[in-house]
């Protein structure tokens, strides 16, 4: 039996549509649809699906609300489907908030330029998915250690505290195991740093909120962010970011200059590469580029910038985006870091890493944060 999705939609359209594309795939079956999320709601504890496709706009209860309920009540990935809009961004970043895993273009033309590409994208991204089993959120585990930080500098416990309750979303643990504290930085390894470098893409939203609401407004370094997004939502999720770190994040701009405590958002479709004196290009690039923008361009630029006085993170995303810019930083004696499996959605981009042997932690993303700054901060 394939994977079990439920599609909900309020247009029959739409509803067809999707469920033609999923039952294509002899790995997938759609077991039920919906038209509003009251129906999802209940449609999720009687057929038990895999993986959930959602609407955000509905009548009766919207899927931001229906996603809230599912993952609170019976969790299972679902993937939304957004329009390319400023209303249409801010609505995705508050469904995958409350706990959706991905989203796609609602029109199939914005997914890729050949029906046939975006079918494919589709299926995957639901294939991708159904693999991941979810247990209801938990609270953060308690640290069995304590790190010492230097107060100047560091979030005090209080902010902190405040900042997991109040704009974090709780970590989801998987079936396969919980998350560990193992691998978070015990002692910092002393190396100095110019930048600090992120690269990611499924599930990057919320695991880039995760880290970056926990870093000081004095933090020491530049910090350069990509992520594989739209471009109709780079804008938006940088102003989100801002309005919740107490770093300052914006979308990148040719000329801007890094600076210390700013984190640089690589703009959707265009790539973003970093020039000598620690300047910002963004460019269009070339069309064949898989990735729009690319970690592995902008990894890349920072070698010849930087050299190796990077830490480099690389978070979950699908595909191995980010390998090759990683490998060119570690032949320059550059920090390689990777998110563990356990907490990924998706264990692709991180997992490339791992396995060409270039990163030399892998972390659970509820650390990551605690471990950049224990390493940074040194630096």
């Amino acid at each position: 039996m394939g994977i079990k999705v439920l599609v909900v939609d309020d247009s029959s359209f739409f509803r067809r549509r999707v469920s033609e594309i999923v039952n294509q795939d002899s790995s997938l079956e759609v077991v039920g649809t919906a038209n509003n999320g009251l129906e999802a709601v209940q449609l999720a504890k009687e057929l038990n699906p895999q993986v959930i496709t959602m609407d955000i706009e509905m009548p009766v209860m919207d899927g931001i609300t229906a996603v809230r309920k599912i993952m609170a009540n019976q969790p299972v990935p679902i993937l939304m489907f957004s329009s390319l809009t400023h209303d249409g961004a801010k609505a995705t970043f508050d469904a995958l908030e409350a706990g959706a895993l991905d989203f796609l273009p609602k029109r199939f033309e914005d997914i890729a330029t050949n029906k046939d590409d975006a079918v494919a994208l589709l299926q995957q991204r639901i294939k991708t998915l159904g693999r991941r089993r979810l247990f209801k959120p938990a609270t953060r585990p308690k640290a069995a250690v304590t790190i010492a930080r230097p107060a100047a500098i560091m979030p005090s416990s209080t902010e902190r505290s405040k900042l997991s309750t109040s704009t974090l979303s709780q970590p989801t643990q998987t079936a396969d195991r919980p998350h560990s504290r193992a691998n978070v930085v015990a002692r910092a390894s002393g190396k100095k740093y110019k930048a600090l470098l992120i690269g990611t893409s499924t599930g990057g939203p919320v695991a880039l909120q995760k880290v970056l609401t926990q870093l000081p407004a004095n933090y020491p370094h530049p910090i350069v962010l990509i992520q594989h997004m739209p471009a109709a939502f780079t804008p938006t999720f940088a102003s989100r970011l801002n309005g919740l770190c107490k770093i300052e994040v914006k979308e990148a701009e040719t000329g801007d200059q890094l600076r210390a405590g700013c984190a640089y958002l690589a703009p959707g479709g265009m790539q973003m590469m970093l020039e000598r004196g620690g300047r910002i290009k963004v460019l269009a690039g070339k069309e064949q580029m898989n990735y729009k923008p690319s970690v592995d361009i902008t990894f890349g630029s920072a070698s010849k910038v930087f050299g190796g006085d990077v830490l480099a993170v690389v978070l979950t995303g699908m595909g191995a985006d980010g390998r090759e810019g990683a490998r060119m930083l570690r032949a320059a004696g550059a920090n390689i870091w990777a998110q563990d499996e356990a907490s990924c959605v998706v264990y692709g981009m991180p997992q490339a890493v791992i396995n060409s042997g270039i990163a030399s932690k892998s972390i659970g993303i509820d650390y990551m944060a605690e471990s950049i700054l224990k390493e940074t901060f040194n630096g």
